[in-house]
């Protein structure tokens, strides 16, 4: 049974009677990321799409207050009608995931998801400013403001994004907004392997440009893009952003310098729009399988090293976003964890977090990197100060 509350005071009331009777519940937004995480244990679903609508929204301030179940398509449709944006850039799970259903705000931020401008505009917690939420109590918590401060203690803002759910039900949030770019530009450099085009772009990122994103999309994806409208070869792309007049100047510097390591190609604003949307939402691995994808972050450095060793056991395709810090890794049968996490490991840590697979492998695979022991401590003791019955999400973080 899923069990939809439409105000505030109604969540309290399922919360406060599900901890009495210790039923177990399952926490989601739109439920898109359905079967991400590990297997969770629960009697009911409660869902936040029942609280909807935008509460606050001041353009001139670049804040906007809305209800967790407010579905992201109209937090963007209201962004856009101002010129405004989530600079994070939240991608869409529902490719990959193969769901159906409407993305909410709420679980954006129960996720902490970003897209390819993380590595310079952060996440999506780093944009969020304010929460309200119930605890496994049945307490409403209001936390942070609508504007940025200094805190001491327990940031419960950060602490609630990421957590999947597992520490307390959303039913608002308070972020911040940017503007709209102006223009939008991306440089191709085409022909690139892998350990090329992490320096190239470690190259880019050195560079007075401002570069906002920078993926590579190796030969086996490369044609999953734009329609297959990239130039023949690897394609590593590097956007830039802003005012018309500053991102051509900054083009015309960042291709005077590319130019000597491969092929230059310039994609205008339409298809450059198109390619990072495909991009976040990691168009080549929206492909009706349960294959196990892995989202793996390392140091940008390291990714391509950590590719190639991967291939030498596995059968592997993969590309590169967030200057090759992030990679997007499909395995062609078995989910490889334990080598997987081994050569994480070995190449300087990292995280490696199966985003999908069928449900035996789930049982058997854990979905979240394994934490140490000290912070594995912490992260019990914070569960149970804010969940006591444990009736949240129970197991899907691995508590």
């Amino acid at each position: 049974m899923t069990l939809i509350p439409h105000n505030e005071t109604d969540a309290v009331y399922v919360v406060r009677n599900a901890a009495a009777q210790g039923t177990r519940l399952a926490l989601c937004g739109g439920n898109t990321r359905s079967g991400f995480g590990n297997p969770v244990s629960s009697d009911e679903m409660l869902s936040a799409r029942g609280l909807s609508g935008i509460v606050d929204y001041e353009p001139a301030e670049m804040v906007m207050t809305a209800k967790a179940g407010t579905s992201v398509a109209e937090i963007e449709a209201v962004l856009a009608a101002n010129r405004q944006m989530m600079a994070f850039e939240p991608m869409d799970h529902r490719g990959i995931m193969g769901t159906t259903g409407e993305p909410t705000i709420g679980g954006v931020f129960a996720a902490n998801v970003s897209g390819p401008r993380r590595f310079v505009a952060g996440a999506a917690r780093d944009s969020l400013l304010g929460i309200r939420f119930i605890n496994g109590k049945g307490e409403a918590i209001r936390a942070g403001g609508r504007v940025m401060k200094n805190v001491t203690g327990l940031d419960l803002v950060k602490l609630l994004a990421g957590s999947h759910g597992t520490l307390g039900f959303l039913t608002e949030v308070t972020f911040r907004v940017l503007p709209v770019p102006q223009a939008v530009e991306t440089i191709v450099i085409s022909g690139l392997d892998d350990a090329a085009a992490a320096k190239a772009m470690a190259a880019a990122m050195a560079l007075p440009v401002e570069v906002s994103g920078a993926a590579h999309l190796p030969q086996t994806v490369r044609d999953r893009f734009i329609g297959g409208a990239l130039p023949e070869g690897e394609a590593t792309v590097l956007r830039l952003e802003g005012l018309l007049a500053s991102v051509s100047v900054r083009a015309e510097k960042l291709a005077a310098v590319m130019e000597a390591l491969g092929p230059i190609t310039r994609l205008g604003m339409e298809e450059s729009q198109k390619l990072w949307h495909e991009i976040r939402d990691v168009h080549p691995y929206a492909d009706g399988t349960q294959k196990p994808l892995w989202h793996v972050s390392v140091a940008p450095s390291a990714g391509h090293q950590l590719v190639a060793a991967l291939r030498l056991e596995a059968g592997v395709d993969a590309f590169y976003d967030w200057q090759g810090g992030l990679i997007w890794m499909r395995m062609e049968a078995d989910p490889e964890a334990e080598l997987l996490r081994r050569y994480i490991r070995a190449l300087g840590g990292g995280h490696a977090t199966l985003m999908r697979a069928s449900d035996a492998v789930r049982a058997e695979t854990p979905a979240f990197e394994p934490l140490p022991d000290a912070v594995a401590a912490l992260s019990a003791r914070v569960k149970q100060k804010l969940d006591p019955a444990g009736i949240f999400s129970a197991g899907k973080m691995g508590w």
